[in-house]
């Protein structure tokens, strides 16, 4: 006992600096490889692969007469060192599939020696249930080490300091561990034979049992985190706090597991129950996403610290999928204290159950990520989760009383589970505010649900109310036929198409509704629009539906769709463009801050024609001004003579559209209006007209700033960039603030009239002047 608690922290501590390395390398090999769920399959399946390998060589290659302390010591003098030396080379990777499978595969090296970590100490170890406690340990580590990643060292600092607090910890516990192997004495000996009375069951089906367990896991952690971050907002915290708890509920029921394998006489009936009873909450979870959480009275904007409302996201996760994590932890231990008689040698024990166990969660995390969520839905994939256990436990305690009570008892709980409401994909962490305040006049104007899909990247759902079609993508609303929406996605297009002498070659990152990129489609010079998209059903979809406003540009004969993570894309195409634009992408998202990186623009930039503009959105509501200010002090980091053109109008739309050029060139308001009075361009001038621009000034009234005047606003203000990606981590603390009116007014305040940028004569320039009053 007296080495054993030390073996506890050591190992505890592997986990804190494993969970630390997970996080940065995902963010790092997502700049390489993109952000696709076939590039996270990809990445997942190489790391969790690693652990696999790497739980499976060490018993084979590593004799069981050294010292397991030695081992392990260099194990993780080993993972310290890969890990630094990914954090540099990872992202000097390329860019295209070959180099992509490179990148993930870049991870086996150090998660293979993480992987044979708990086989090299399980020497150490004379029981099932020491195994379990080490295992227990580990998590309780990785609880620590997402939590304080993604709070705390992400947050304040970057990937650097990340991976270099995580090498420390490595490098801490393998002295640790040296010191510990001279101190301590250690003989080679068998599991003792207090293990034996344990009934035999053959080790196949347990094998079977725990890799069946592994894969419901991570099929369930994918299902409910989609489903929990419509819920609670996709920012980096939400997934920080499901992660932390799905880890929480490993580490108890890994802890209660083993402290029950070391009492019971029948641990392989022990482990079928825990099959049985996960069925029951898998479907607990289940109900409580479509029929408990969503109907909390929880309003966001009750508060405006961030703080208080991620106590709440706790609660809520501990609330729904709290108890199922709980049995899939108590499910390891149990499943070596089955397997034990069969594997007298504790690596190899331990070692095999936990190669199984992972590859079990690799096939669970692709195949749902991949396959199955697309296919059937989440609501059918809940369902599949309910079978896979009782099939578990029918693997484990194959018998017929308790495989015909497992799979009666599945049947039952898969009628009970249903789709989640729609209001939470179009409405998502404010469906109770929303649905408060939307009883009468949803009385009145009923909302009719036109289509609804769950895609292999986000879900989706577009919706008519009083007149006016909705388009919602995972709990947020991306676009409409409103008014001031239609406006803002126009501007979108028609700005940089505008400025722009004669665009030829177009570059839309995102589809959204397609009103971005079809405002390109009346230019009768425009003979290429190139549209990034990562979730397949949205084109189709959207043109369905919104086919009218988007002048049908998916069908168009110059347009070509790639379905990719755009900023990949951009850095793989040898393709130069006159304009590149955005449709709107909100910036709080997890891993949209790619897409507002310093970095991110050099490379947009670098594919600009001559003459070229770039064109991103902006908006300053769900913001605060130090996320206002990082955004703007990026964009003009590589933009310097970048500018800022507002869809403010009528006390509304606290949108903003940054345009930067390649160019110094003054834009003139009266060669802007000779190309609207062009018969060639009545198409586009008919597209302006809709949306209320009825003239070039009109247009051009909508300037409202540049970076060289907002100098001062900005003094101070943080850079985004890929080592840091401080937007997400700003982003996503600013989300409930309702300071956008403030913020507004004070970017007007440096506003102006650029008299070197907008030239022309008379009385256009005149009305420019009324339009755009200079307050300083």
């Amino acid at each position: 006992m007296g080495l054993f608690v030390p073996l506890l922290l050591l190992f505890a501590g592997s986990g804190c600096a494993a969970l630390i390395y997970e996080i940065v390398w995902f963010q790092l090999l997502q700049l390489a490889i993109g952000s696709t769920a076939v590039s996270l399959g990809i990445l997942l399946a190489a790391y969790m692969g690693g652990l696999c390998l790497g739980s499976l060589l060490l018993p084979r290659v590593v004799s069981p007469r050294i010292h397991p302390l030695r081992i392990y010591a260099l194990l993780e003098l080993g993972i310290g060192l890969l890990g630094v030396l990914a954090l540099f080379v990872t992202p000097a990777l390329g860019h295209v599939w070959f180099p992509r499978i490179l990148a993930a595969l870049s991870l086996l090296p150090p998660t293979i020696l993480m992987g044979a970590s708990l086989p090299a100490l399980s020497r150490l170890c004379k029981t099932p249930a020491a195994l379990g406690y080490l295992y227990a340990a580990n998590i309780a580590g990785a609880v620590f080490g997402a939590l304080f990643a993604g709070f705390y060292l992400l947050r304040v600092y970057d990937m650097a300091v990340a991976t270099f607090t995580a090498a420390a910890i490595n490098l801490t516990i393998a002295f640790a561990g040296i010191f510990l192997s001279k101190v301590s004495v250690f003989s080679k000996t068998s599991v003792p034979s207090s293990l034996s009375p344990c009934p035999r069951v053959s080790v196949v089906s347990i094998y079977a049992a725990i890799a069946l367990s592994g894969l419901s896991a991570l099929g369930a952690e994918v299902v409910w985190t989609r489903l929990l971050s419509l819920l609670l907002g996709a920012t980096t915290y939400t997934f920080s706090i499901i992660v932390a708890v799905f880890l929480i509920g490993l580490w108890l029921g890994s802890t209660a597991g083993s402290a029950l394998a070391k009492r019971t006489q029948n641990p392989h009936l022990a482990f079928a129950a825990c099959q049985i009873v996960l069925a029951v909450w898998i479907a607990w979870t289940a109900y409580t996403l479509a029929h408990s959480l969503p109907f909390w009275p929880v309003d966001p904007w009750l508060s405006t610290d961030p703080w208080f409302n991620f106590e709440l996201d706790l609660v809520r996760c501990l609330w729904a999928i709290f108890p199922a994590t709980l049995f899939w932890g108590a499910s390891f231990p149990l499943a070596l204290a089955a397997a034990a008689p069969a594997r007298p040698d504790p690596a190899a024990l331990s070692g095999q159950i936990y190669a199984a166990n992972t590859a079990g969660s690799i096939l669970g995390a692709l195949a749902f990520s991949l396959v199955l969520i697309p296919a059937l839905g989440t609501a059918r994939c809940e369902q599949v989760l309910i079978a896979l256990s009782a099939f578990a436990a029918a693997v484990a305690l194959p018998r017929f009383l308790p495989v015909l009570a497992a799979f009666a008892v599945a049947g039952v709980l898969i009628f009970t589970v249903s789709d989640v409401p729609w209001q939470v994909i179009a409405y998502g962490r404010r469906m109770a505010p929303i649905l408060r305040g939307a009883q009468l006049y949803d009385r009145n104007y009923p909302t009719t649900v036109l289509y609804r899909g769950e895609g292999i990247n986000s879900s989706i759902l577009i919706a008519e109310r009083a007149g006016q079609r909705h388009f919602y993508v995972s709990g947020k609303a991306e676009a409409s036929t409103a008014p001031l929406d239609m406006r803002l996605e126009r501007m979108m297009g028609h700005l940089p198409a505008l400025v722009h002498p004669g665009p030829q070659s177009v570059l839309v990152v995102g589809f959204g509704a397609g009103i971005t990129a079809g405002s390109f489609v009346p230019y009768p010079g425009v003979q290429s629009i190139t549209i990034c998209e990562l979730e397949p059903l949205i084109p189709p979809a959207s043109t369905r539906f919104f086919g009218k406003q988007n002048y049908n540009v998916l069908h168009d004969r110059r347009t070509h769709i790639v379905y990719d993570d755009a900023r990949h894309y951009i850095a793989a195409t040898a393709a130069r463009f006159d304009v590149i634009t955005t449709d709107p992408i909100h910036p709080w998202v997890k891993g949209t801050s790619t897409l507002y990186s310093r970095e991110y623009y050099e490379l947009v930039k670098a594919h600009l024609r001559p003459g070229g503009v770039v064109a991103q959105w902006l908006p300053i509501y769900d913001s605060d001004a130090e996320t206002v200010k990082t955004e703007l002090a990026t964009f003009f980091d590589v933009f310097p003579n970048g500018t800022i053109w507002s869809n403010y109008q009528k006390g509304d739309g606290y949108d903003l559209v940054l345009l930067g050029r390649n160019s110094t060139n003054p834009i003139s308001v009266d060669a802007l209006q000779q190309r609207l009075d062009r018969p060639d361009y009545a198409a586009v001038q008919a597209s302006l007209n809709d949306v209320g621009f009825h003239s070039a000034v009109e247009f051009l009234a909508t300037y409202a700033g540049r970076a060289f005047d907002l100098a001062p606003y900005l003094i101070g203000a943080q850079i985004n960039n890929d080592r840091n990606l401080r937007l997400q981590y700003l982003a996503g603390l600013g989300l409930n603030s309702m300071a956008a009116p403030q913020i507004y007014r004070e970017l007007l305040a440096y506003r102006r009239f650029p008299a070197d940028l907008l030239t022309g004569n008379g009385g256009r320039m005149d009305a420019l002047r009324t339009l755009l009053p200079s307050v300083r």
